[in-house]
């Protein structure tokens, strides 16, 4: 499918990626006209270059910096420089027809006229959009109208959070297509409007949609509001601007009326006037999105609605009360449409935005499904797409695929294949069929699909490298071996017992190899402290904190439905300690921070010890509350005469008859090591150095911390 692009910092493409295949609680869309939200969008378009963004926000030289510490400059450089070529899907609010929906959905039909909106649906000949930001288009609204329905949605949350009473004067700062929808749905909620914008034209035309006054904005503005109101100034006032300026929320505080009310919905500075706002006691809201369920993954991606009892306007309910408001004529947009593009000019549609003098407002994208009477029945969807044409299929070396096109697989796993001899990338599954392509033609792969099954019907594809979400893995992993291929597992291997029982039987009928990518086994330092613990006598004593603040209740490796932050990350250390004494884990005790609460999460801050069968303990002390400047990673090891340390994989302490310490500026953490390994095991025949049983006893000790933590009891484990 075609679809519109940002490749690099500013440049609008359209090219062709993917069709996304239909997902839980989603339905596939193909649209006829979609709208581009002239703020947020163009905000994401770097026009006058690098340069000036940097100086605008020096904040990017510091996260430049931070990435190089732990990166290294190399790889920081690398990635830089691959931002001036990346792919970004613009875009988010459209309208068309159903094209496919899962079976989860079942009040939807192929052929259904629809609007969707959410982040990263993008402007795109097929659409994959969630249930819950999907609403039917009433007989009487075209599609070329319905496209409005996620900003309107936008505005009239807005609204919903100004409380406006019949009567109330409210003042609307910024006329641009969120603020002439605001104005329009203040005045049909019996508001008194007052329209406010720098643009003659756009004061215009709110004055002919109904506004009941229209003032150009000037440094006088807030005197003729209160000279409006007979001195009282207004009840409330939204600010719909989009600047750079405090200067729209400073008179948003100057026209307001004691203990009125100041709405931000646009994008402005808040450098406010504290003694204003404490005179007025102002109250200052805050409008988010659509509406409730906004940024909340279980009603956004997996369905689940809010009860209508308690939360009357979610986000759908908005965008169908704003097409029952368009139907109704309450509404009206046709005057907003200034410009429309057919796809394939999108790149002319963003500059008419950008240019100051177009005098654009609502600029839509018009598609070939405009063009047929029955666009859902024509759908033929295309879901490989071919990037590298002068691939040498016939050259001798091991074909890799990868799978999932993560922050892990692009700053490790694939610029460590790239150096690797005899090994290449061949192709990249993602579902998003743009970030796919992004990573098929950096790294030289000879397609990006979207379709897990392209990837195991290849013959050509010897391995599978499999770095997508953990609860994912297993599956995953199980279906490649089945089709004949080695597999590379980022941990953690599984999250169940039984995953880890399905795939030991896969390993052993396939023939195939697999192993899990527990790198810390390769990193320089901890084969140094393995060693050295090599040489004791009797048992020994391991101490392991993990401190990782980033797994907040925010981030998704973070949720404990797909194991959280023990199963996910500490998989690593549960091996580790496994590894250094080369003795099987027996027993363990656990203690985790207070569950059931959002944030901290209680099960990925753990305190767990364990008992191995050679009599040797270990604790383990995994958190995520601890702060960025705290320590990180710390493993020690003791045995008779013997003391090591390690900390972030940087410095190494020795203490046997001497003490000596080793220093590196930049953590060696063996992912290149164990890539290389693992692939020259499989030319030669020779069983990978972490094998299926040591990703299933990882899970296991997971599973049985997470048990321990959650009965207050020890717990034993046991590996079949």
């Amino acid at each position: 499918m075609k679809q519109v692009i940002r490749r690099g910092l500013r440049e609008i493409i359209v090219d062709e990626v993917a069709d996304p295949i239909v997902t839980p609680h989603h339905v596939l869309v193909r649209p006829l006209y979609s709208l581009i939200s002239s703020g947020t969008e163009t905000a994401d378009i770097h026009q006058e270059g690098v340069l000036k963004e940097v100086a605008e926000n020096p904040s990017h030289l510091r996260k430049i910096w931070d990435v190089m510490k732990v990166a290294g400059p190399t790889r920081t450089v690398s990635e830089v420089r691959a931002k001036f070529k990346e792919y970004a899907v613009l875009g988010y609010s459209g309208a068309g027809v159903v094209a496919d929906t899962h079976e989860t959905v079942t009040d939807l039909q192929i052929g259904d006229r629809v609007s969707y909106g959410g982040e990263g649906t993008g402007h795109g000949e097929t659409i994959l959009a969630a249930r819950n930001l999907i609403a039917r288009v009433p007989d009487e609204v075209s599609l070329e109208h319905a496209c409005f329905t996620t900003l309107g949605s936008i505005a009239m949350n807005a609204v919903r959070i100004a409380t406006i009473g019949v009567g109330d004067v409210v003042a609307v700062i910024g006329l641009g297509l969120v603020g002439q929808l605001v104005a329009q749905l203040v005045r049909a909620q019996g508001g008194v409007v007052v329209a406010i914008d720098v643009r003659q034209d756009r004061v215009e035309l709110a004055r002919k949609l109904g506004a009941d006054h229209a003032l150009v904005g000037n440094a006088s503005t807030p005197e003729q509001v209160q000279a409006l109101t007979s001195g009282r100034g207004a009840d409330c006032v939204i600010v719909a601007a989009a600047s750079k300026s405090p200067i729209p929320a400073q008179q948003a505080i100057q026209m307001s009326r004691d203990r009125g009310r100041v709405v931000i919905v646009g994008a402005v500075p808040l450098d406010l006037l504290r003694d204003q706002m404490y005179i007025k006691e102002l109250q200052l809201l805050m409008s988010r999105a659509y509406g409730p369920g906004s940024y909340d993954p279980l009603y956004e991606k997996q369905g689940r609605d809010y009860p209508l009892a308690y939360v009357r306007w979610t986000e759908n309910r908005n965008m169908e009360e704003f097409l029952r408001l368009v139907a109704t004529g309450r509404v009206e947009l046709q005057p907003l449409i200034t410009h429309q593009f057919p796809l394939e000019e999108a790149s002319s549609a963003y500059q008419t935005i950008m240019a100051p003098d177009s005098n654009s407002l609502a600029v839509l994208l018009s598609y070939p499904s405009t063009r047929v009477t029955e666009p859902a029945e024509l759908f033929t969807p295309r879901r490989r797409i071919e990037t590298a044409s002068n691939v040498d299929e016939g050259k001798a070396e091991l074909r890799i695929a990868l799978v999932g096109a993560g922050n892990l697989a692009r700053w490790e796993h694939l610029p460590n294949l790239k150096k690797i001899s005899g090994a290449r990338l061949h192709a990249v599954y993602s579902a998003s069929g743009a970030r796919g392509k992004s990573y098929a033609l950096r790294f030289g792969a000879a397609y990006s699909c979207s379709d897990y099954e392209e990837i195991l019907n290849d013959a050509q594809v010897d391995v599978v490298l499999i770095a997508s979400r953990h609860q994912h893995h297993a599956a995953q992993a199980i279906a490649a071996l089945r089709a004949g291929k080695h597999v590379f597992l980022e941990k953690p291997m599984a999250i169940t017992v039984e995953e880890c029982e399905q795939l030991s039987l896969a390993v052993a009928e396939s023939g195939k190899q697999l192993t899990v990518g527990f790198n810390r086994r390769f990193a320089p330092f901890y084969v140094e402290q393995k060693k050295h613990l090599s040489r004791r006598t009797g048992p020994a004593v391991i101490s392991i904190r993990m401190n990782s603040p980033g797994l907040t209740g925010s981030f998704w490796a973070a949720d404990p439905k797909i194991g959280g932050a023990i199963l996910g990350e500490a998989c690593h250390f549960t091996d580790l300690m496994y590894w250094l004494l080369e003795s099987e884990p027996v027993c363990v005790s656990a203690y985790s921070l207070p569950t059931g609460k959002e944030d901290p999460i209680g099960e990925n801050n753990i305190a767990a010890s364990f008992r191995f069968a050679d009599g040797s303990i270990g604790n383990l002390t995994y958190c995520t509350v601890g702060s960025k400047t705290s320590g990180g990673e710390r493993v020690e090891v003791f045995a008779q005469g013997i003391g090591a340390t390690s900390e972030d994989m940087k410095r190494l302490t020795v203490n046997a008859k001497l003490r000596r310490t080793r220093t590196r500026w930049l953590a060696e953490k063996g992912y290149a090591a164990q890539m290389e390994s693992f692939l020259n095991g499989i030319r030669k025949g020779v069983e990978p150095a972490i094998t299926v049983r040591d990703g299933a006893r990882a899970t296991i000790c997971g599973l049985r911390m997470l048990e321990s933590a959650r009965t207050l009891k020890p717990c034993e484990i046991e590996l079949r």
